[in-house]
């Protein structure tokens, strides 16, 4: 068994380097080594602007480097749901711009030339006895409003997957076009790209942000370094920087395996209801990923800290391929782990200057949805930084949007 401490993306993506000697000044700080830090030093960079990017860890160590791989157009949980959830003018923003995003990271691939395994074979939910209307009723959603999905019969379902469905497998909502990436590949080539072009990267914990004036002063774990504009990409941490947003972050742990290579079987971005939205892919090498079922777990996992994979979760994990693909070969399983996810209460993120220190700037809250936003969120966020101004585009992510509650406490 491979050691749990680290993700099958991880372990197969070159590590990118970062000095400890971190600077006394600089004009904006990035906090955390994810998709959203990295990818705003990347934007930040190509403007010119003098940019640190500052992980306690390594590049992609936290949820990005921990996910499914997928980068999918729309919001989390779906079309219909988010329409109930935010509205039906919110959700359609979220779809055009993570449908945007994909652009984008169409562009960015190729024109720094990043090796991720990127490919758009498209993303298929399948459909199961309890919630087949749910996702017929979807895709009418999403074709009503020009988002492309269809609904595939049983049989067209069984021709895009190479070993035999389950009785219980009704069809599937397929939405062609959607992404799968080696997601450590990609963080840490666009972090790599990003220092190319003039950004700066260190290991360094921030203990506390401290005004100086119209400016920041961060205490870190190497010394104190002074911005005009700070932009904190923390994910679950992000509440125990900022005791302003803990009320509205809680950390949930998801959970993963991988499975040894074998011949290929699913080439798309697979997901189906088993307990709460599993979801699975097969890497170019061969390797099957697959994570969810933390419902299963005590508490549902929310609120934990730790990062070690529960038995009562990878047991039911492991439960998930048999039971929808009966004739598929023994897998073996070669690797667990476990990585936290920034929930909030409308799985809505947020995006916004934080109203008590207007020289920060905030993006959190993906609730496990975070790939589909990476570059764009970055990209508006340089937008705030360079006009000193937030883009109207970043409105329906405000942390006064109605629909973001607190978190009630135990």
């Amino acid at each position: 068994m491979i050691s749990d401490s680290i993700s099958y993306w991880q372990q197969t993506a070159p590590i990118v380097p970062l000095s400890t000697d971190v600077p006394h000044l600089v004009d904006v700080v990035v906090i955390g080594g994810g998709l959203m830090g990295t990818a705003t030093s990347y934007w930040l960079a190509r403007e010119g602007v003098s940019v640190a990017l500052l992980e306690r860890e390594a590049i992609g160590w936290g949820a990005t480097g921990r996910n499914g791989g997928f980068v999918v157009a729309g919001p989390a949980g779906g079309y219909t749901d988010a329409i109930t959830r935010l509205g039906h003018e919110t959700a359609y923003v979220v779809m055009t711009d993570t449908m945007a995003n994909q652009q984008l990271v169409r562009q960015v691939l190729e024109e720094e030339r990043i090796e991720c395994s990127y490919r758009e074979p498209g993303s298929l939910r399948l459909a199961l006895m309890h919630d087949e209307e749910q996702l017929r009723a979807e895709v009418v959603a999403c074709q009503a409003d020009g988002f492309p999905a269809e609904f595939l019969d049983r049989e067209a379902t069984q021709r895009l997957i190479k070993t035999k469905l389950s009785a219980e497998i009704r069809g599937g909502r397929l939405k062609p076009g959607q992404g799968l990436v080696h997601s450590a590949r990609f963080v840490r080539g666009l972090a790599q790209v990003a220092v190319r072009r003039g950004a700066r990267a260190y290991r360094t914990e921030v203990q506390a942000l401290i005004p100086e004036g119209e400016s920041l002063c961060l205490q870190t774990s190497r010394g104190p370094i002074h911005a005009a504009t700070v932009v904190v990409a923390a994910n679950a941490w992000i509440g125990r920087l900022l005791p302003q947003l803990a009320d509205l972050i809680v950390p949930v742990r998801e959970q993963m395996l991988a499975y040894a290579p074998i011949a290929p079987v699913f080439s798309h971005a697979l997901s189906a209801d088993i307990t709460a939205g599993e979801y699975f892919q097969q890497t170019p090498d061969g390797t099957i990923l697959i994570g969810g079922c933390n419902t299963v777990a005590p508490g549902e996992d929310m609120g934990v800290w730790e990062m070690t994979p529960l038995p009562v979760v990878q047991n039911a994990i492991e439960a998930v391929l048999p039971r929808l693909f009966p004739s598929l070969a023994p897998l073996q399983v070669v690797q667990r782990w476990a990585g936290l996810l920034d929930y909030t209460t409308d799985r809505h993120p947020i995006v916004d200057r934080l109203p008590t220190m207007p020289q920060v700037l905030v993006v959190c809250g993906f609730s496990g949805h975070g790939m589909p936003f990476g570059l764009r969120f970055g990209q508006l966020l340089t937008e705030a930084v360079v006009s000193g101004t937030l883009p109207s585009a970043l409105k329906p992510y405000r942390l006064d949007r109605p629909t973001l509650k607190p978190w009630k406490r135990a």
